[in-house]
Parts: C-alpha cells; sequence; structure tokens
C-alpha cells in the first residue's frame, strides 16, 4: 500500500489494537463556508475522532436525509466547487495528519474527471473516497486510478445485499467496507439495532477488511452499542445538524467538538 491508504489501514488497526472502534466523522466542505467547514473538520479531530469523510455537495444526493441535503444546499449556495473540496481535504490532513477521505456521488467525479480527480485527491494528502451509487461491476477505471494513486476505494454495502453481492463488493473495495446499517437516507435514529449487526457478520464472512457502520448513530450510546460490533462507528448527519442548529459559528464548532468527544468516550467504552 502507498499514499494515506496506509495511514487509513493503520488508523484503524491502532483502534483494534487499543480494543476499541474507530470514530469516523462526515462533515460536508463548503459547509456553512469553505474555512468554517475546515474549521468543523478541525474541531471533530480535536474532539477525539480518528477519521474524517468530507462530503463532495452534490444537487442531487439520492442517499442523503434532510439534515445533509440542507447543508448541501448552503455550501452550493456558496459556490463551492471540487477546488474547495481538495483544499478541505488538504488543510484538514495537513493540519491533524491523520487520514481524511472524500465521499462523493459518481457524476461529480465523472465529469471532473477520474484521473484528474484522483491525482488531485492524492496530491492533497487525501486518504481515498467512498463512492455510494458507483457499482462494483462499472468500477474498474476509477480503482486503476485510485490504485495507482495510493487512494482507498470504499464500497457501501446495505442489508438487502446477499452474501454473493457482498463478496463480489468487498473483493474490489480497499481501506474498509462501508456498511449501511438500515436501508433508506441517512438521518439520525432511535435505534441502530440488529439489522446492522447481521450486515456486519455476513460482510466480515466475505474480507479482511475492517467494516465500520455509518446511518443513524447520533449519540454515546448508540456509538457504544455499535462499537460492540463494528471496527468503526460513523457519524454524519448528528454533526451536521449540531452546525445547522447553532447560533453562530463559533457555538458551531464547540458542540461539534462535543459531540465528538461524547462519542469518542462511546467507542471507548467510557460514556
Amino acid at each position: 500500500m502507498s499514499g494515506n491508504i496506509q495511514l487509513l489501514s493503520d488508523t484503524l488497526a491502532g483502534a483494534k489494537a487499543q480494543g476499541r472502534s474507530a470514530l469516523i466523522a462526515y462533515l460536508p466542505a463548503g459547509f456553512p463556508t469553505v474555512d468554517g467547514g475546515i474549521a468543523a473538520i478541525k474541531s471533530v479531530f480535536e474532539g477525539g475522532a480518528d477519521i474524517v469523510e468530507v462530503g463532495l455537495p452534490h444537487s442531487d444526493p439520492v442517499l442523503d436525509g434532510p439534515v445533509i441535503q440542507t447543508a448541501d444546499d448552503i455550501a452550493l449556495r456558496g459556490g463551492v466547487k471540487i477546488a474547495d473540496v481538495m483544499r478541505t481535504v488538504r488543510e484538514a490532513f495537513e493540519a491533524t495528519g491523520k487520514p481524511v477521505l472524500v465521499m462523493t456521488y459518481w457524476n461529480p467525479i465523472d465529469r471532473y474527471g477520474v484521473e484528474r480527480f484522483t491525482a488531485e485527491l492524492a496530491e492533497a494528502g487525501g486518504a481515498g473516497c467512498i463512492l455510494p451509487d458507483l457499482p462494483v461491476q462499472e468500477s474498474a477505471l476509477w480503482r486503476e486510478h485510485a490504485e495507482k494513486h495510493g487512494l482507498a476505494t470504499v464500497f457501501v454495502v446495505a442489508p438487502s445485499s446477499k452474501d454473493a453481492r457482498l463478496a463480489e463488493i468487498t473483493t474490489a473495495g480497499s481501506g474498509f467496507v462501508y456498511a449501511a446499517s438500515l436501508m433508506g437516507v441517512t438521518g439520525t435514529r432511535e435505534s441502530v439495532g440488529a439489522q446492522a449487526q447481521d450486515l456486519v457478520r455476513r460482510t466480515k464472512a466475505t474480507t479482511e477488511l475492517p467494516v465500520c457502520v455509518g446511518l443513524g448513530v447520533s449519540n454515546a450510546v448508540q456509538a457504544a452499542e455499535v462499537a460492540g460490533f463494528a471496527d468503526g462507528v460513523i457519524v454524519g448527519s448528528a454533526f451536521v445538524k449540531r452546525m445547522l442548529d447553532a447560533p453562530d459559528e463559533a457555538a458551531g464548532l464547540e458542540a461539534v467538538r462535543a459531540l465528538a468527544a461524547d462519542l469518542a468516550k462511546g467507542v471507548r467504552g467510557t460514556a
């Protein structure tokens, strides 16, 4: 492995060696502004996140719930561009030395150019990409360029995925596997539950890659529950909501730092 995919793998392995799950936070680039988004990412790292996913705002975010859609809309109205996403990755990585991935729908990469996108992401210090809507069977071009630049390709598996399909997805992926705990869009949930645990068990039967669970976790109790069976706990909407609900940017930064600290206790079983 080369590039920051190694840093990503080492971070996940380091958390496992400590007997805990990794805490993975998601925040969109350009929200509430480009500078504000970078500050928010630094804040969640300060609070205790191990890894951050930077969302690339998209005008048709079919898998995202209303909270992330609202943030994406604010970022897009502010004029966020792919160059701003790359700047966000670069500044977050340079400030913290921790793994930063991009989470994006396929269409923006396709329009931008796969070679250009992977080269720029690697140059910015990115660890890889989560591609929730790119079918594995159509991913060869992306994977070729990602591998060339030392980037992880993280695919998403869902409770509806059959075992043969899980094997196909996990064989093609690298870095970790993103297990969507529930069918449907992103958002916080009352319970993350048995469906996620079963999906993790089935996914682990097909791969040595770490399996990280996202969709629905919003507090330390849920983080501790998911940490009991997953290698990583992914939290997005809860962070974005803290930013949206804050009266000003400074309060938003403090709120996401505090949430990260709370969730970090959850994944360590010390909440």
